[in-house]
């Protein structure tokens, strides 16, 4: 009988290998510890419901979890603050981390607090925790009913996912962000052309991409149905993270000879800003595609457009163009208090409100239109977010068109969708 031969193993197969004590490869249902757990007051409440009925009565490892009160900021209704002192009577009752409202989105407290480290899993009760990728960390999205459970057990069981190589090659052409490579990949791909897969992003031009950008990428992997949206870990991530968190962090690469379902290239240097049209993700195009469609509100915010990075460049261009239309709102949302803070500090805040801009608190409920700014009838929006659907800022009669910071920025200056490299020239 000839010998099987054995292969080397993607990066999602080597840290499930060592979550779950076992060889680990695509297709095999584990159980894994899990590293930290996330949930949000978007699912908790539920959560919780379904940890009474499964008979908790305590919580393992309550250091490795932490709470975010950021898809009610502030909350909307008496309902919702019920809600919320649900999960903070909850929270102090096991000892449980929570991050107030006005703290931020719960995805880029992760990222701040240093909870993501390489080579760990890392579960959410939000289908955005994928953003923790970035950082060489194997994160998904779980029910409330799979939180729950890991609360009691601290453990989780997954289907180890195929993995599609994500090859990025080539330099980014001015104009041109991490959100036109997310953009160009789902195009590419479709909303759920990654269903249960890992996309491990690899290739030259991964060295020449920001932390800022790998979250990008890494959150927009849910835009594809994929389980995870997992990088290398390098000197940038290290520097990131800080000394502290790297001599305890473990980071994972994979094999030469790992095997994959899918290979995607691409070409960093032949890309032109993108945009993704309503109201579907995948209906991407470039964006000379879709000028001079009129734009009446702006929003620069969300877990994948609302870092310093993000504002900074956006505020660069307003000002190169003289400010913001009239017709044209400018909505902005800091995806954390660390963020507006430091926004505040360097005097870009000061900025964005002389040009008149709508400040709203760090969190997501414009984005997913639980509270803060509605778009109304009618209204074209043009948002760093990630989701564009019909309703998904809290209105089915508004248009949600999605695109950088860069793009955005462009469209509240001349009040129509605008290619940013016009305001560079």
């Amino acid at each position: 009988m000839s010998e099987v031969k054995s292969h080397g193993k993607t990066i999602s197969e080597k840290i499930l290998s060592v979550k779950s004590g076992q060889d680990a490869q695509a297709g095999d249902t584990v159980v894994c510890r899990a590293d930290g757990l996330v949930g949000t007051d978007g699912s908790i409440p539920m959560a919780i419901d379904y940890f009474e009925k499964m008979g908790g009565s305590r919580v393992v490892d309550p250091e490795h979890i932490v709470f975010a009160l950021d898809h009610y900021a502030p909350a909307p209704t008496p309902q919702a603050a019920a809600l919320q002192d649900q999960i903070r009577d909850f929270a102090r009752l096991h000892g449980i981390t929570v991050n107030e409202v006005g703290d931020g989105i719960s995805h880029q407290l992760v990222v701040e607090s240093g909870r993501a480290k390489p080579g760990t899993l890392f579960i959410g009760a939000d289908s955005h925790s994928v953003t923790y990728g970035a950082f060489n960390v194997f994160a998904i999205g779980i029910g409330s009913s799979d939180l729950a459970a890991a609360m009691i057990s601290g453990k989780i069981w997954l289907k180890v996912p195929d993995t599609i190589q994500v090859t990025l090659s080539g330099t980014m052409p001015e104009g041109v962000y991490a959100k036109d490579i997310a953009l160009t990949l789902v195009g590419e791909l479709g909303a759920d052309g990654a269903a249960y897969q890992a996309l491990e992003f690899n290739g030259p031009a991964v060295a020449q991409l920001e932390i800022d950008d790998r979250l990008v990428l890494s959150n927009m992997a849910a835009e594809m149905g994929a389980k995870v949206g997992i990088f290398p870990a390098d000197k940038k991530t290290f520097t990131y993270l800080g000394d502290q968190v790297s001599k305890r962090a473990e980071a994972t690469a994979s094999d030469p000879d790992a095997i994959y379902s899918r290979q995607v290239t691409i070409d960093l240097s032949s890309l032109d800003p993108q945009i993704a049209l309503p109201h579907q993700i995948d209906k991407v195009v470039p964006i000379d595609s879709a000028s001079d469609v009129p734009i009446h509100m702006v929003y620069l915010g969300t877990c994948t457009g609302g870092r310093v990075s993000d504002f900074e460049e956006a505020l660069r261009i307003l000002k190169a163009g003289g400010g913001v239309v009239p017709e044209t709102k400018l909505v902005i949302a800091p995806a954390s208090r660390a963020i507006l803070k430091e926004l505040t500090r360097d005097g870009l805040m000061g900025e964005f409100a002389a040009l008149g801009a709508v400040v709203l608190t760090p969190g997501c409920g414009a984005c997913c239109g639980t509270c803060g700014e509605i778009p109304g009838d009618g209204v074209n929006v043009i948002s760093t977010a990630n989701r564009n659907f019909k309703g998904r800022m809290g209105n089915a009669n508004a248009a949600i068109y999605l695109a950088s910071p860069a793009t955005c920025a462009a469209s509240a200056v001349r009040g129509r969708i605008t290619d940013p490299r016009e305001l560079y020239r």
